[in-house]
């Protein structure tokens, strides 16, 4: 890593016209997402050298960042550093950076690290997999009041806006106040907006059942909205109306075939009406990161990459794109789904396509994407499953949910504590991770007087 740093220091990345001569080939991935891990462990054994970019730490097992958002379980059992990868890949770096600009004439990429400042990075192959952000179509506005769910900050803050919401809605003896903090808006009804639905309305009923003397929590108001005519409208009709029924049985009061107009600090403007509520969250529409633009090529609607069906970039020799930053077409001319599978099958697919270019070869066949189903749970107990003609819902399918999830978590010890969190949980109702992040102060220096040192409370 240090000749790498020796070579990109912020002074000679005006200089760089062509990438320095090296003993071996560098491939550059950006994104420790899924299909930048997956990408990185395909080049394990090929004569190259691997430089994994991502502007944080650790990788995110995003399908479960709900039930961090919802305190089932806390963040560290759904992550894990990806610098943990270099222990078994020796021809693997990580590079805690930011990625500023790309090059693809000169083959360098201009990036920001912490430590190390601005740095110029040559590659003979790149890897794009920066995944996806929460869109809010156009309304960049409503982010303030909606988060969205795409990392542990996310997760953290939703979870602080629940928790505190109780909190608040027990302290204060105006009773419209009271019921604005105790209903909460979800905006879009795809699976994690279902997922988040439900897994909220069982905390209420559940795991805050005798928590608070002054209010009852099962009494709040948890709303879907959803502009589409159903909910979880990628799945079969018959398996939608079967999640539709649960979450009303749960409680969730859903909404569909309304477009949200306004959410401000007040709550949401929906289908013309207002409705008064103090935690909005946005599940509903996702957008590339700018890392794709930076390209210069073809873009869909989404900000994701137009790539051809080895998923590389035309106008740029040498660049791939995976995961949900590219856009993918299938056989059957429909988009490759932004899940967390077709993310891993195009990491890996890039991966072994470059380390059979790096010894001469040549890939003939395209990607192909081999769905294995797709899965929804909601709530205890209760899952949707649709995989080609199968269609599946209930306890056993919720079974097969939480196995295939805990076989899929990024470290072993991951896979320990959350399954015996969600025993816990299950048996008890109790969830592990209820606490609020106590806000940043500003603290004065302490004064020397007569009087001695003050104490702060």
């Amino acid at each position: 890593m240090s000749a790498i740093l020796a070579e990109t220091r912020a002074d000679e990345a005006t200089a760089v016209a062509e990438p320095p001569r090296r003993e071996r080939k560098r491939v550059v991935i950006i994104g420790g997402g899924f299909a930048g891990i997956a990408a990185a462990r395909a080049l394990r054994r090929a004569d190259v050298d691997v430089i994994l970019i991502d502007r944080r730490n650790h990788h995110i097992f995003q399908p479960l960042l709900y039930q961090v958002a919802t305190a089932v379980l806390s963040p560290a059992e759904i992550a894990a550093p990806i610098r943990q990868l270099e222990v078994k890949q020796k021809n693997l770096s990580v590079l805690l950076a930011e990625v500023t600009s790309i090059d693809v004439a000169s083959r360098t990429i201009e990036a920001s690290s912490p430590g190390a400042g601005a740095l110029n990075i040559a590659y003979d192959y790149l890897v794009v997999a920066t995944g996806m952000r929460p869109s809010y179509f156009g309304h960049d506005e409503f982010a303030q009041y909606a988060p969205g769910l795409k990392n542990l900050s996310d997760a953290e803050t939703i979870r602080a806006k629940i928790l505190g919401a109780f909190e608040l809605a027990a302290t204060t003896e105006d009773e419209s106040e009271r019921a604005r903090q105790m209903t909460f808006v979800l905006v879009g009804a795809g699976p994690t907006g279902v997922e988040l639905a439900a897994s909220l309305a069982q905390m209420v009923k559940v795991t805050l059942s005798g928590n608070f003397g002054r209010i009852d929590p099962a009494e709040a108001n948890i709303i879907l909205l959803d502009a589409g005519k159903r909910v979880l409208s990628t799945f079969a009709e018959s398996l939608s109306r079967r999640a539709t029924r649960r979450l009303e049985k749960l409680g969730v009061k859903i909404l569909t075939d309304v477009k949200v107009e306004t959410v401000d600090a007040q709550g949401v403007v929906a289908g013309g009406n207002r409705i008064p509520s103090a935690t909005v969250l946005w599940t509903a529409g996702v957008a590339a990161s700018p890392i794709p633009t930076m390209l210069g090529t073809k873009t869909d609607r989404a900000g994701r990459a137009l790539v051809d069906p080895f998923l590389k970039v035309a106008e740029a020799p040498g660049v791939f794109v995976a995961g949900d930053a590219a856009s993918v077409m299938q056989k059957n001319e429909h988009p490759v789904p932004g899940v967390a599978q077709a993310a891993i099958q195009e990491g890996h697919y890039v991966g072994r396509l470059i380390a059979k270019e790096l010894k001469g070869g040549k890939v003939k066949r395209p990607f192909s994407y081999f769905d294995k189903g797709s899965m929804a749970v909601v709530g205890r107990n209760y899952a949707v499953l649709e995989r080609g003609w199968l269609r599946t819902s209930g306890a056993l399918t919720w079974l097969v949910w939480a196995f295939v999830h805990v076989l899929a978590l990024p470290q072993l010890q991951n896979r320990w504590r959350v399954q015996h969190q969600w025993l816990w949980s299950y048996f008890t109702g109790q969830r592990s991770s209820r606490l609020i992040p106590e806000p940043p102060r500003d603290v004065a220096p302490a004064r020397n007087s007569r009087e001695g040192h003050q104490p702060t409370s």
